[in-house]
């Protein structure tokens, strides 16, 4: 019984161990980042097509899109789809239409979606009415600032850079489940982006931004190749790094804002996330207990009273430098005014979060936008009912 506590005070130690070290990786990560120049040139803005896929009206939506209607920018289009012109999105798009005449907006009625991945339907009709040969894909939820299409095609002036995708600051609505959902994307999923991007460089892209030349995506495959799959934007940057393209993360944060308003809502969300990106890469999914450094420190201090006194000291260090990371990234980088007004909430989104990632193991169903599916091994979903009869956009969401 002896052996096995020790075993087990060894176990916590070296987990603690490894995610106070995983910490200082991410934090010095967050900091190279931010010394690194932007690659490319400024100067290099060929004319681009924007494709935003449109369901239902997601949170401040005409200002999210109205942002991408005044960017300093010399030649661009905008392309938006949606399945049905009954979608509440359509007045917002046609106002726009209105607001800014000058700038090729269009607007495609899709019709039902042929894919489960229901996104991947538009942007197959939406690349095909294109007219130029670098396509922005961001989703309907984020907001940019002026300099933003400058920003993510620079890279694009060096031929072996194939895609590029940026981070992107959360911001929650009202709610303290939304509040707390920020705080764990800005301090904790885009602090392992940053390691991702330190240790082995950017083998996927971020969904709220993903730019990539048509020459490219056709050399994969096109956007079919995502058809069934959840997490369509690891899976896009994950194959044009294989084939050989660099992938750029560049230093453009556009704000993401959150939904999430209950409490039901952000778990399913969270869940969903976890779930993919477990059914995704597996054995990095597992790695991801060495994220979870502050609720790893109090399991050790709970568990090992063989070695208290070191436990509480290397829980000091751990809960330091989470604090440190989080302020570096959350602030420093991001300018995430929701870390400067609760920052007190870190710890319970640190056990909030540790508690959806061991919930994501049981279990492989995920319920997305009214329909449950079910996400295989590898990343693909199949449906587990009528997943291609689709629920009636919202008009809030």
């Amino acid at each position: 019984m002896a052996v096995f506590s020790w075993g087990l005070t060894a176990l916590l130690i070296g987990m603690v161990v490894g995610a106070t070290c995983y910490t200082l990786i991410a934090l010095y990560a967050a900091c190279k980042f931010q010394r690194t120049k932007p690659l490319g040139s400024v100067g290099f803005t060929p004319p681009v097509s924007l494709l935003k896929p449109l369901y239902g009206l997601d949170r401040k939506l005409e200002r999210n899109l109205e942002s991408f209607c005044t960017q300093t920018y010399p030649v661009y289009e905008i392309l938006f789809s949606v399945r049905h012109e009954s979608d509440p999105s359509v007045a917002v798009v046609r106002k726009l239409q209105q607001q800014f005449p000058s700038l090729p907006i269009r607007l495609l009625v899709t019709g039902p979606p042929r894919y489960l991945n229901a996104k991947v339907h538009g942007l197959e009709e939406m690349a095909k009415a294109a007219r130029y040969d670098i396509f922005i894909i961001s989703d309907s939820d984020v907001r940019v600032g002026p300099e933003y299409l400058k920003g993510v095609v620079a890279p694009f002036a060096g031929p072996s850079v194939g895609m590029t995708t940026c981070l992107s600051r959360g911001v929650p609505s009202n709610s303290v489940w939304s509040v707390m959902e920020a705080l764990g994307m800005n301090t904790q999923f885009l602090p392992g982006v940053l390691s991702a991007w330190l240790l082995i460089g950017m083998e996927f892209a971020l969904g709220p931004t993903m730019v990539i030349r048509k020459q490219q995506l056709e050399e994969i495959g096109g956007f079919r190749i995502l058809r069934d799959y959840l997490a369509d934007d690891f899976v896009l940057g994950e194959t044009v790094a294989k084939a050989g393209y660099g992938v750029v993360l560049t230093h453009v944060i556009p704000d993401h804002l959150f939904g999430g308003h209950t409490m039901s809502e952000s778990l399913a969300h969270r869940l969903r996330w976890e779930r993919s990106s477990k059914c995704s890469r597996p054995a990095g999914y597992v790695g991801q207990v060495f994220t979870h450094s502050l609720p790893l420190a109090l399991l050790a201090v709970a568990l090992a009273p063989q070695a208290r006194t070191y436990v509480l000291a290397m829980t000091a260090l751990c809960i330091v430098a989470r604090f440190a990371l989080a302020w570096k990234v959350g602030w420093s980088l991001l300018r995430d005014s929701t870390l400067r007004k609760f920052w007190w909430l870190l710890p319970i989104e640190d056990l909030l979060s540790f508690g959806i990632w061991c919930w994501a193991f049981f279990g492989g169903e995920i319920v997305w936008r009214g329909t449950r599916l079910k996400v295989l091994r590898g990343g693909k979903m199949v449906a587990t009912g009528n997943a291609m009869e689709e629920p009636a956009p919202a008009a809030t969401r």
